[in-house]
């Protein structure tokens, strides 16, 4: 019987597990197979040569420019984005005013925000990006925002934003801000749901502040889908490939502001023909996403609160 049950769980699983290695672990043994070797995309060309590529990733100031960059990305973007998704889902759920037979309510029309909030999840990443690179548009009458700034007079705010090598990455983090916070107001207006409402109720009739509500009690019982949600807040910002292939000048411009490792990774692949180099800058994109994704992991963990 007990050999029965597991020829049942093997059999079931088999196919699952064959597919994925194939489609998934494959690739990843495949990268680093083609990491060693001085492919250059032809068949045919591959020689090993070991870890030179990793040497001369070592000895590469454009790759440790690429990675400086999605490291202020890694530090900036997730932290802006889940404040404000946090900020915006406890006043959806639970930061409007008190009313009749309600200690607990959410701002009025919380529905008609969160499908605002959410709305640029459905939009395709490359539209969002040639949308923000029009309105980054540093013609007066072209570009939405410079168009605003002299329209309310402010005309000494008004900058060349994406071809200023100072501001451009900053532009572009502000996007993934924008494009992904929707995502985090439902995820977290929804874990917030599940907290009882005597909780809330108890601490405000206490006397509690909305402050204290929020740090005391809804940061604690959310801190689980919070971690989560800031290692895959991460990982976007280690990517962060279609929007400065789209938005930066020159791609990767001016003069490398916004140069990330996907797109160092993408350039020497298919302009420089230079694959085993670029599998050696993916094998350190993994190892650096992995190291990220255990220190937070390890770091962010807290004692488990039950309600």
């Amino acid at each position: 019987m007990q050999h029965g049950k597991y020829r049942f769980i093997v059999g079931f699983l088999a196919l699952p597990l064959l597919i994925y290695g194939v489609f998934v672990i494959s690739p990843f043994v495949q990268a680093f197979q083609i990491s060693m070797t001085d492919w250059s995309g032809l068949v045919g060309t591959a020689e090993f040569i070991g870890l030179d590529n990793f040497a001369k990733l070592w000895e590469s100031d454009e790759f440790w420019n690429a990675l400086r960059h999605n490291v202020y990305m890694l530090a900036l973007v997730p932290l802006v984005t889940l404040a404000l998704g946090l900020f915006f889902a406890f006043m959806l759920n639970v930061g409007g005013r008190r009313r009749k037979n309600e200690v607990v309510t959410g701002v009025a029309g919380s529905r008609f925000y969160k499908f605002v909030f959410f709305f640029p999840q459905v939009i395709s990443i490359t539209i969002i990006a040639v949308i923000w690179f029009n309105i980054y548009n540093p013609d007066p009458d072209d570009g939405m925002l410079n168009s605003l700034l002299g329209a309310f007079g402010l005309d000494a705010l008004q900058n060349s934003w994406l071809g200023e090598k100072s501001l451009a990455l900053w532009c572009i983090s502000a996007v993934m801000v924008w494009g992904h916070v929707g995502f985090y107001v439902v995820l977290f207006s929804a874990a917030m749901a599940s907290i009882p409402r005597d909780i809330y109720e108890a601490a405000l009739l206490d006397g509690a502040s909305r402050f204290h509500t929020f740090f005391r009690i809804t940061l604690p019982l959310l801190w689980d889908t919070v971690q989560t949600g800031w290692v895959y807040m991460g990982i976007i910002a280690l990517d962060a490939f279609a929007l400065v292939q789209i938005m930066s000048v020159n791609m990767g411009g001016p003069d490398g502001a916004t140069d990330v490792m996907p797109l160092r990774l993408y350039l020497t692949a298919f302009r420089d023909s230079q694959f085993g180099y670029a599998a050696a800058m993916g094998v350190a994109m993994l190892i650096v996403t992995m190291t990220f994704a255990v220190l937070t992991m390890r770091f962010a963990r807290r004692e488990r609160i039950e309600y």
